[in-house]
């Protein structure tokens, strides 16, 4: 197969090479072999790539800034991010092309960075800090973790390794996600209709949800107020998931004992924005799924298990239903 890898032009740390490829093939060798692989970093490269590639392998902001584009042999797209709303609409998708994301990438990174957050929490770390920006000295006593009661929205990839870590620390855990099957590191498993009855008894609230229609403003005013006093939440799926006016006025106020947030709206955070200065909130720039040193390994070997599959005649493990919007 002709395949194409293109690399984005301002992320050099998420930079394909040759050398990545062949380590990926190496670890693959009974799907890996016999294909054409291009690397492209300019849109010279690309426009040169497609001309003629059946595969491209690519971050999602490559196809904001290069597509539509001529591919008349195309047949597959893998991206190497796992949400793609922001690539709505999918009118730039050539008819017949399959899109694949990244999904599974991100687990252990993210279910480790989701883990110390609720320690964090647990610990009023983020209650310290602030102190710490004022110069108080004000003590603060934290709490185990085992037999708290964690909710955890969206048990996929992000969802499913928090609630894994949260299960040996000894957490209840509720899972909360369309199709309500059982978890094995859930006690409960509920759908997004139970989500009113759940969240009174949410000590900690993770959100680790795709942004759909069914989850866009999700954590309303009405349902963050409904939280128990000192809940704390963290939010590693999309910005737009809650309503973060309404999160920052809870820690305001002081019904929330804290927050860890990855994700915004906006991206980035302009300056003199609330978010800045609301107390017990630590802020990370989107950063909480993504480690340089595997992340295109990984996600190499997740695009050649699907290539695998292609050859095979088996449905895509990866393929991107745009319909559901993941």
């Amino acid at each position: 197969m002709r395949i194409h890898l293109q690399n984005p032009d301002n992320d050099p740390l998420f930079d394909f090479s040759y050398a990545m490829w062949d380590a990926a093939a190496a670890r693959a060798p009974d799907i890996s072999q016999g294909h054409d692989v291009s690397l492209g970093v300019t849109p010279a490269d690309f426009l040169a790539g497609m001309r003629d590639a059946e595969a491209l392998v690519c971050d999602a902001s490559v196809i904001r800034a290069l597509f539509p584009c001529p591919a008349p042999r195309l047949k597959l797209i893998f991206l190497t991010n796992a949400g793609l709303d922001w690539l709505a609409p999918f009118d730039w998708l050539p008819a017949g092309v399959i899109l694949m994301n990244n999904r599974g990438t991100h687990a252990a990174k993210s279910g480790e960075f989701a883990i110390m957050s609720i320690l964090m929490l647990a610990n009023r770390i983020p209650a310290m800090i602030t102190n710490q920006r004022f110069g108080q000295w004000r003590k603060l006593w934290g709490s185990v973790l085992h037999g708290r009661n964690l909710t955890v929205v969206g048990l996929g990839t992000l969802g499913g390794a928090t609630a894994e870590h949260a299960a040996l620390f000894g957490m209840r855990v509720t899972g909360i996600r369309a199709n309500p099957a059982p978890h094995p590191s859930c006690e409960t498993v509920v759908g997004l209709d139970a989500l009113d009855d759940v969240l009174p008894h949410s000590e900690f609230l993770v959100l680790a949800c795709p942004l759909t229609d069914a989850t866009r403003g999700l954590m309303t005013r009405k349902r963050l107020e409904s939280l128990p006093s000192g809940a704390g939440v963290v939010n590693i799926g999309r910005g737009r998931l809650l309503d973060q006016d309404a999160l920052c006025d809870l820690l305001d106020n002081g019904h929330l004992s804290g927050a860890v947030l990855d994700v915004f709206t906006p991206e980035p955070i302009p300056p003199g924005h609330r978010l800045w200065t609301t107390p017990n909130l630590i802020i990370s720039p989107h950063t909480s799924a993504d480690d340089p040193a595997t992340y295109n390994p990984r996600s190499l070997d997740i695009f050649l298990s699907n290539l695998r599959a292609f050859r095979d005649g088996d449905p895509l493990p990866n393929r991107f239903d745009i319909a559901r919007g993941y």
